[in-house]
């Protein structure tokens, strides 16, 4: 057992004290990060940004660098002093938060005991792989890596019933390209072409690490190519998958027959724990047509190799130097652009959180998040709400009978800030300082039987989708709530010592956004009470679509690396939205403040010019062209520069903030500016 002895490293400990400092600065508009000789209306994020985007190069163990990352900076270094205070602590009790989040961190820093073990970790399920001799021993070992907690291709789980919310019924969903999206395997375009060539070279050094010969490896990672290029072509794009309709489909066992007859889907529920059930909801049938054709023409070695490819790809960030090395090489590397890799700590604090993430939250909030910001959030909400209410109103594009359905809708949001109410309970996780594959799978077991004792249960709409100190917040259409997270309360977005001009166009700004998802292109999909119900007149949905496109078209225009890769309007669409309506509802929540109604200058600046600033600053980064790339293919967000600049080239507010006119960049005419809430 490793002794529980851990010393703070010294140089972190300073980042802290210098971040904290940083924290606590009361000049939030810095005019030297500026570039004032680009005009704003040309560039208003160079404008906002510029200096600080020559000055600021992304560190080497990092793909992308700006506001989001240097807060993620500040929370990283928090938990870390809290997580080497766990794993230093003497004699916890066994099974409290502390010796578990404690021994949790111990056994992913011994690298010399992970060293030592090499792949053994894994040998037990190669071992069983090799030990497959026909389809139904394939699809019964795939159904035991699902009841372990490691999916692998299909695999059922307990879900919301979208179309009645308050159910929680069986899902199947799919998954088995180890590729970030389809649009790789089919696109062919060089850069898609070489990560193609990249993956077959990093499968084949992954085989050779768990002994396969050179010829052998390559051959087995042809063969997973192709196979893993069937399956993308029958996988929806991500611009289908954001229409849930189309991910709705409550399919009969009878039904499932007919489409993969390969597959027993009540015995394979069964044996995933699902009983009492005659329907599984199905977001990909048609995926299952080339399940079938796979289980029933590819050969019996072909799926050993890809099952074991499954294993090796998964577990590769838990085992030996060999396989994390070659694992960052491809997925970081090739993939993103990274150069260096992240310090350990930070990818053990990582797995921590996304395996444990509430037992560390739990020491997140009683260490750092003030009880009364969440005070201030919900004010801040109110003003908001009050406001998009307001807008909703007005809008001359919409029906009473339309506006009478989106205004309940509205007024029925729950409201989640800070943390949750109810900490999940992982009292039944056993957590051991000297092994740490045996913890992830232990959560991931554990994690698996929690879903499944959902179903048949009411909703529980305690839970959160994200940890406490996450950087980020979201809107759940199924439960009609905005969550913002404690880690997303700091500044860029949000400080008690900043002017309403800088809080409203930081986290007021997000606040909007959350709540304007709830009537994006997808969200508006969804009722009050969290059903996938029409509630629209034919006349509304055909305007909204019709304002819609122009955000289409607008975001379709925008390129990155030197022109050679446009954005996705389609795609990013509900996000583009929601940018759009949550700053122009920040905007005119912030114009109800005194600051709002003034026109007293700060550092020089205007109340109307620094809310558009800190906008601005919320938004700077620079990125790799790799992950920028990666991104354009597989993120709904637009890249930074045109989540600033794309939404104020709309508003009018802008135009006169800062002289906007005819002949300026960002100028359009009115009748081209996009307004949808």
């Amino acid at each position: 057992m490793k002794k529980r002895t851990v010393f703070i490293n010294a140089f972190v400990l300073s980042i802290l004290a210098t971040t904290v400092s940083a924290q606590n600065r009361t000049q939030f508009l810095d005019p030297k990060n500026m570039d004032l000789s680009v005009k704003p209306g040309d560039n208003f994020y160079k404008y906002a940004n510029g200096t600080w985007l020559k000055n600021t190069p992304i560190p080497a163990s990092e793909t992308r660098w700006g506001s989001f990352n240097q807060l993620q900076e500040f929370n990283y270094n928090a938990l870390y002093k809290l997580l080497t205070d766990a794993a230093g602590a003497k004699n916890p009790a066994k099974g409290s938060n502390v010796q578990k989040v404690g021994d949790f961190y111990l056994s992913g820093m011994d690298s010399a005991a992970i060293e030592k073990k090499g792949f053994d970790p894994i040998k037990a399920d190669l071992k069983r792989i090799d030990a497959l001799t026909d389809t139904k021993s394939v699809i019964n070992e795939i159904i035991h890596l699902a009841n372990n907690g490691s999916g692998m291709l299909f695999g059922i789980f307990a879900s919301q019933d979208a179309k009645k919310s308050t159910d929680v019924v069986p899902h199947l969903g799919n998954s088995g390209l180890g590729l970030p999206d389809r649009d790789y395997y089919l696109k062919e375009d060089d850069r898609s072409k070489k990560i193609r060539e990249e993956y077959v070279k990093h499968v084949s050094n992954m085989f050779q690490l768990i002994g396969d010969t050179e010829s052998g490896a390559i051959a087995k990672a042809d063969k997973i190519m192709q196979m893993e290029t069937a399956l993308a072509k029958a996988t929806l794009s991500r611009v289908e998958m954001r229409d849930p309709n189309k991910r709705y489909n409550k399919l009969s066992y009878a039904d499932l027959n007919a489409i993969c007859p390969v597959v027993n889907w009540k015995e394979t529920a069964t044996s995933m724990g699902i009983t009492g059930y005659d329907t599984l909801i199905v977001a990909q049938p048609n995926f299952y047509k080339e399940v079938n054709t796979q289980l029933t023409n590819t050969s019996i070695d072909t799926w050993k190799a890809y099952m074991k490819w499954n294993i090796v790809r998964n577990a590769a960030q838990y085992l030996s130097s060999k396989f994390v090395k070659e694992n960052f090489n491809f997925y970081s590397t090739v993939l993103q652009g990274q150069k260096s890799p992240k310090p350990r700590w930070k990818n053990v604090l990582n797995v921590i959180d996304g395996n444990v993430g509430e037992l560390l939250g739990q020491m997140y909030v009683d260490q750092y998040f003030k009880p009364e910001a969440k005070a201030r959030m919900l004010s801040l909400i109110d003003n908001m709400s009050n406001t998009f209410a307001d807008r909703i109103q007005r809008l001359d594009w919409m029906s009473d009978e339309t506006k009478k359905q989106a205004l309940f809708k509205l007024r029925a949001f729950t409201r989640k800030i800070g943390y949750p109410d109810k900490w999940k309970d992982y009292t039944s996780i056993t957590i051991t300082p000297d092994n740490y594959m045996a913890n992830v799978r232990a959560c991931a077991k554990w994690a698996r039987q929690e879903n499944l004792k959902k179903l048949g249960k009411p909703v529980d709409k305690t839970e959160w989708g994200m940890t406490p100190p996450t950087v980020n917040a979201y809107y759940r259409p199924t439960n009609n709530e905005i969550v913002f997270p404690a880690g997303i309360l700091q500044f860029p977005f949000f400080d008690f010592g900043a002017d309403d001009a800088i809080n409203y166009g930081g986290i007021g700004a997000v606040i909007g956004h959350e709540m304007t998802h709830g009537f994006d292109d997808s969200g508006s999909k969804f009722d009050a009470e969290g059903n996938l119900k029409n509630w629209w007149t034919p006349q509304d949905a055909e305007q909204f679509k019709k304002r819609t496109q122009m955000v289409v078209d607008q975001y379709n225009g925008y390129t990155v690396i030197n022109g050679t890769m446009h954005v996705n309007g389609q795609l990013t669409l509900g996000e583009n939205l929601a940018d759009l309506g949550g700053l122009n509802i920040a905007y005119e929540a912030f114009k109800k403040t005194p600051e709002g109604k003034s026109s007293t200058k700060t550092d020089g600046f205007t109340p109307d010019q620094r809310f558009f600033l800190s906008w601005a600053q919320v938004w700077r980064a620079n990125i790799t062209d790799e992950a920028q790339a990666q991104r354009i293919l597989t993120d709904p967000h637009s890249p930074g520069e045109y989540r600033c600049n794309g939404p104020i080239s709309n508003m009018p507010e802008f135009y006169e903030a800062f002289d906007v006119k005819e002949g300026d960049k960002l100028w359009k005419p009115e009748a081209d500016r996009a307004k949808v809430w």
